[in-house]
């Protein structure tokens, strides 16, 4: 156990064993994560996101790989984003999608994020959905996250769920029709967090992790300028 001191709490921190990584094939993947328990964690959730660490669920985890750091934390800088070309299409695209601020779920979510997972994502690690995996998936007893739904005439289309600290929001996952698939509906939500981001007075928009031998997580590098952690430094990229 691992423990670092706080000028209000003393942290704990565990590390995990090795397991198979879910980005790059043949590499091991081990996690650091925050032991404090649950009631000190809002008051350090923004300084541990600052540092690289992500909230699932209950838990907040970084990678702590001995011989890999392919993870780079990302977040986008707000105030000087600028819409590159497609992403104005993405936008004009969408248009007809009106968008709700939510701060508890609905009952359309589930039934949504069931048919994301079981036909958009089979090959992966949440496949077959289920309610249970759901529920520890996004709900959280110490952080009401914000849910930021897109709806097409009334019918529920996409769900961003996004986490609100001092410093920013963290987009922690997002799931959508099937039916939207050529919409781009996922980077369409990404703009619409980094609008909520602006409208809320607050800097970032933290995408978790960068990693880009990965040709599923490199779409996060498109939004700029951002920054990466690199080396324990944010690093900006334009």
């Amino acid at each position: 156990m691992l423990e670092k001191t706080n000028p209000i709490l003393q942290m704990k921190f565990g590390v995990t064993q090795r397991f198979p990584c879910n980005y790059l094939q043949g590499e091991e993947e081990q996690l650091l994560v925050c032991m404090s328990p649950s009631e000190e964690l809002p008051q350090v959730y923004g300084n541990l996101l600052n540092n690289g660490f992500r909230r699932s669920g209950e838990q907040l985890y970084r990678p702590h790989c001995a011989h890999c750091n392919a993870c780079q934390s990302i977040r986008i800088m707000v105030n000087e984003f600028t819409y590159s070309r497609s992403q104005k299409r993405i936008l004009q695209k969408n248009k007809s999608l009106t968008l709700h601020e939510r701060h508890d779920e609905r009952d359309d979510y589930y039934p949504l994020y069931e048919s994301y997972i079981n036909q958009m994502h089979a090959d992966g690690t949440m496949f077959p959905a289920n309610y249970e995996q759901y529920a520890n998936f996004v709900r959280c007893q110490w952080q009401q996250p914000i849910f930021l739904e897109a709806r097409d005439e009334g019918k529920l289309v996409a769900v961003a769920v996004t986490d609100q600290v001092e410093h920013g929001l963290s987009a922690l996952y997002t799931f959508y029709s099937p039916d939207y698939q050529a919409r781009s509906l996922g980077s369409f939500m990404i703009l619409k967090q980094v609008a909520l981001t602006k409208d809320k007075n607050l800097p970032f928009l933290y995408l978790g992790y960068q990693i880009d031998e990965c040709r599923k997580m490199n779409y996060k590098q498109k939004f700029k300028p951002h920054q990466r952690l690199v080396n324990h430094k944010w690093l900006i990229y334009r």
